[in-house]
């Protein structure tokens, strides 16, 4: 048997993972901070590879899961440094709490919504906390506005060196995420039978010939998306100029403004959420007139 194993923070091995049913469970309830006992129900709705336009080159590959069949719950691990991944992260749970709703249905049909972004960098820069929770609350007396949607920020990197031995499921879990030795994935699992099933289930993908190859091929799409990026960034940088930065945010702009564009959204709300110009947005809007008459 080969000692080859998957990383689980590649995205590709998480959704892999995920598939397991006690570790589904065990994952959402750490993050939640529930009880695994009142989950009754995980199901996951959409694993597969989505994107978001065409000629987005990395696409998004995250987890929906559909839980005690009131919360719909959408998971996505971000490797490369996005600091407008907070502009993302809501629309994309806008848009799946939007999506619940058909024309003639009333407003009771949504169902709650939750973000669950795991991140290999730093977007709080000045909180030394790993794990954000965030809520919809009134500015002066944090009442909640509406429970219907909620985010939650794991930043990976903010994990202390030394894991302790009082360390709660969810710190055990994040570390899990971030391992990559096969000593420290094993040693973290001894200590929580709901990650145990996750590292069975990571030993098991990693020794399936097909699962290998995908998860190869995906490791490299990243890997060579995060260098495209890396080297924009760089030839901006000898020019005296931060264009290669700019590439990198304008083209997850670009993005957020086609899928707006295409859910009907106006020019002024497009300029508030990308801070494109106007003139980029109009001709987006061409664009996608074009391709979609």
């Amino acid at each position: 048997m080969s000692d080859f194993l998957m990383k689980p923070k590649i995205d590709f091995a998480f959704k892999e993972i995920m598939e397991n049913e006690k570790a589904r469970t065990g994952f959402l309830a750490a993050v939640l901070q529930l009880d695994p006992k009142d989950i009754k129900e995980t199901r996951i709705l959409n694993s597969n590879l989505r994107k978001v336009h065409e000629n987005d080159k990395l696409g998004i590959l995250d987890v929906r899961i559909l839980m005690n069949d009131d919360t719909h719950i959408d998971t996505e691990i971000q490797l490369s440094e996005l600091k407008i991944w907070g502009d993302r992260a809501l629309f994309y749970i806008s848009k799946m709490y939007t999506d619940q709703i058909e024309k003639g249905q009333n407003y009771d049909v949504l169902k709650k919504c939750v973000s669950i972004s795991i991140l290999d960098f730093v977007l709080f820069e000045n909180q030394p906390e790993f794990y954000s929770r965030f809520h919809i609350l009134e500015d002066t007396r944090h009442f909640i506005y509406t429970d219907k949607m909620e985010f939650h920020v794991i930043e990976l990197p903010k994990l202390e060196k030394e894991l302790r031995e009082d360390s709660g499921s969810l710190e055990l879990w994040a570390r899990f995420i971030n391992a990559e030795k096969q000593e420290e994935l094993a040693m973290i699992a001894e200590k929580d039978t709901y990650i145990q099933s996750a590292y069975d289930q990571l030993q098991v993908i990693s020794q399936d010939k097909q699962k290998r190859m995908e998860y190869e091929a995906r490791e490299k799409a990243i890997l060579d998306y995060n260098q495209s990026i890396l080297e924009a960034e760089q030839r901006g940088e000898q020019r005296g100029e931060q264009r290669g930065e700019q590439r990198g945010r304008e083209y997850e702009s670009v993005s957020i403004a086609l899928n707006l564009i295409s859910l009907g959204f106006d020019d002024a709300t497009i300029l508030s959420a990308t801070r494109l110009s106007i003139d980029k947005i109009k001709s987006l809007r061409k664009e996608c007139t074009k391709n979609h008459p």
